[in-house]
């Protein structure tokens, strides 16, 4: 199960790593198929009685913290670590109102927190570039605090999907330093928001999509730019309001 630390790997089998109690708790409520689970006597106490129907057919262990420890990418483990197998891609259902999508956003603390944002708005469906981190990266499975079980995530073409999703009648918005005050801006729907990478913006050929250009008025008028998170964040918010 050590080589399931690489990346590689997981991805070969379909599968992600999950780790610590809460991260557990939600995997296990998720419906989502779990393949490997390894624990502490601790940490199967600490769960085994709220999903004892959920243990069926995920294959068992009993771990010492030290054997934890090996195969954890955590700083401190918690003594419980998963392999959970991916979903299969669901595309964007035509009846959904807002949907985001992430040109080439990179860090994994960022992907994190904006799958965590979607969650807190309700947005269920994130359409991603192939060069965005992927998802299933430890350090972005862990800074959802459980989103991604309730986030569907599209990697593909972006702007071809985007021009698809143009053409079943959404409004495509973008986020970007020279467009209209997102603030004030008419926000129709079913509508689309691109959010673009944290030192480039959109790329250019996302950018020809782009029916509205959306800026966060910088008031304070000294920082440069926005954490591409915090930006996602503030902007989504806008778009969910009724």
């Amino acid at each position: 199960m050590a080589a399931y630390r690489q990346q590689k790997a997981c991805e070969a089998d379909g599968l992600f790593v999950v780790e610590g109690i809460k991260m557990a708790e939600e995997a296990l409520r998720s419906g989502w198929k779990i393949r490997v689970l390894c624990a502490t006597p601790e940490a199967w106490r600490a769960i085994s009685d709220r999903h004892d129907a959920t243990f069926v057919s995920v294959e068992l262990y009993e771990a010492k913290p030290e054997q934890i420890e090996r195969l954890s990418s955590l700083r401190t483990p918690q003594g419980i670590w998963l392999l959970v197998e991916r979903p299969q891609a669901v595309e964007v259902s035509r009846n959904e109102d807002f949907v985001l999508a992430l040109d080439g956003i990179q860090d994994p603390g960022n992907m994190g927190t904006i799958l965590r944002t979607c969650d807190w708005f309700g947005v269920r469906h994130v359409l991603c570039s192939r060069e965005t981190v992927s998802c299933y990266n430890p350090k972005v499975v862990q800074s959802t605090m459980g989103a991604i079980f309730r986030t569907r995530v599209e990697y593909g073409d972006l702007p071809q999907r985007i021009v698809a999703m143009k053409e079943d009648g959404y409004r495509v918005y973008g986020a970007m330093l020279d467009g209209e005050d997102a603030f004030r801006a008419t926000k129709g729907k079913p509508s689309l928001l691109v959010i673009g990478n944290e030192g480039h913006g959109i790329s250019a050929e996302v950018a020809e999509t782009i029916d509205c250009r959306l800026t966060i008025p910088n008031i304070g008028g000294t920082c440069e730019s926005l954490n591409a998170s915090v930006a996602t964040g503030i902007l989504v918010s806008l778009f969910a309001q009724k």
